[in-house]
C-alpha cells in the first residue's frame, strides 16, 4: 500500500522507515528543505536521526499534496505545540476514505485537547487512530523489539495501522482505548520530567521508584476521570512508556529533569535543544486539565512550580514528601 508520515523529525522518520522496510511506498513530509535532501539523496535524516540508514522507499517532499496523495495510512508526527497547524495545512489533500493517525503526544495548551481530537477537527475525520508506547525512535529505526498500541473507535481503522506497521522487529496491538492511550502517551512526559529531577538531585532508586509509581496513579486518576479505562494504564501506553521515558538514557524529557535537578534552569536546559521536550509543554496542559476535570495529581503540580514558578526542585520534593497521609489507593 501507499502510506505518509507527516512530520520528519526523529519519530516520524522511523516510523516512515518501519513502513517502507514492510514494503509500503511510503512519503515523508518535511519542513526543512536540508532534511527532504539528505533523506532522498543520501537516505538519512541527518538533522533528526543521523548516523541511521533508511530504507530507499522512504521519498521526502516539502509538498503535502505530493507526501499524502494515494494514501491508504497518514500518519501525523508534528509536535504537538503545531499538530494543529499542519494538519489543517494538509486538510485538502487528504481523501475521505483515508485512515488518519497520531503519533504524536501531547494535551493542546489552548483547548485541552488530545492529539486525535486535533487531528479530526483540524481535517473533519471522525475517527482518528492513536499510536502509542514505548518508543525512542532511535532504538526502532535501528530495528530493535518494539511494542506499540493503535486506538481507534473503530477497529477497522486501528486494525489497518497494525497490519502496516507490524514486523518482526516492530509489534503493533490493537485497543478502542483512545483516551487512555493517548493521557498515557501524554502524561508520561511529565513524570520523565519529574524523574529526571529526582535523579538530578541524586535523591536514589528509592525515590525514582516512588515517583514512577505514584507518577501511574496520577496518570489513572486522570484517565479514568475524563473517561478511559484504568486497565490501559497498566498497559504498553501506560506503565510500559511510563518505565522506559522515566529511565531510558534516551529520554529527552528525563535528561531536561536531570539538568535541572542539578542545577539549571528551564532556559539552560533546553538551550540548543533540536528535538521538541514534550513534558515541559505538557506540565501546563496536564495542570490545566487535572483542574478542569477536579483531580488531584500533586507529582504534575510539583513539576509545575518548578518549571514555571521558580521552586527549587528540592523544596518541592520535600513538599510532596510531607503531604497529609493517606491510604495507597483512592477507594480504600
Amino acid at each position: 500500500m501507499r502510506a505518509a508520515v507527516i512530520g520528519a523529525g526523529a519519530w516520524g522518520t522511523a516510523l516512515a522507515d518501519v513502513l517502507a522496510r514492510n514494503g509500503h511506498d511510503v512519503g515523508l513530509w518535511a519542513r526543512e528543505d536540508d532534511v527532504v535532501a539528505t533523506v532522498n539523496t543520501t537516505h538519512e535524516n541527518t538533522r533528526f536521526l543521523a548516523g541511521v540508514p533508511l530504507h530507499a522507499g522512504v521519498v521526502a517532499h516539502a509538498d503535502m499534496a505530493h507526501a499524502v496523495a494515494s494514501a491508504a495510512l497518514v500518519i501525523f508526527a508534528a509536535p504537538s505545540h503545531v499538530l494543529r497547524h499542519v494538519a489543517s495545512d494538509c486538510a485538502p489533500h487528504l481523501a475521505r476514505e483515508t485512515v488518519l493517525a497520531v503519533a504524536t503526544k501531547g494535551i493542546e495548551r489552548e483547548s485541552l485537547a488530545l492529539m486525535t481530537d486535533v487531528v479530526a477537527d483540524a481535517v473533519a475525520h471522525d475517527d482518528v487512530v492513536a499510536l502509542s508506547g514505548p518508543s525512542f525512535a532511535m532504538e526502532v529505526a535501528r530495528r530493535q523489539p518494539t511494542a506499540l498500541v493503535a486506538a481507534a473507535r473503530d477497529r477497522s481503522h486501528a486494525s489497518l495501522a497494525q497490519r502496516l506497521l507490524s514486523s518482526p522487529e516492530f509489534r503493533v496491538y490493537t485497543a478502542s482505548d483512545v483516551v487512555g492511550v493517548e493521557l498515557g502517551g501524554a502524561l508520561k512526559n511529565v513524570m520523565a520530567v519529574a524523574t529526571g529531577v529526582v535523579d538530578g538531585l541524586g535523591l536514589g532508586f528509592n525515590a525514582r521508584a516512588a515517583l514512577i509509581t505514584r507518577g501511574l496513579a496520577e496518570m489513572t486518576r486522570l484517565g479514568v476521570a475524563l473517561g478511559a479505562q484504568a486497565a490501559t494504564f497498566a498497559g504498553l501506553a501506560g506503565l510500559g512508556d511510563l518505565v522506559l521515558t522515566c529511565t531510558g538514557a534516551l529520554s529527552r524529557n528525563r535528561a531536561v529533569g536531570l539538568a535541572i535537578g542539578e542545577g539549571q534552569t528551564l532556559e539552560q536546559a533546553l538551550a540548543g535543544k533540536e528535538t521538541v521536550a514534550e513534558g515541559v509543554l505538557n506540565a501546563q496542559s496536564a495542570q490545566a486539565l487535572a483542574a478542569r476535570a477536579g483531580v488531584e495529581m500533586p507529582i504534575v503540580d510539583a513539576t509545575h512550580r518548578i518549571l514555571f514558578d521558580g521552586v527549587a526542585p528540592r523544596t518541592a520534593v520535600a513538599e510532596l514528601m510531607r503531604r497529609e497521609l493517606r491510604a495507597e489507593q483512592d477507594d480504600a
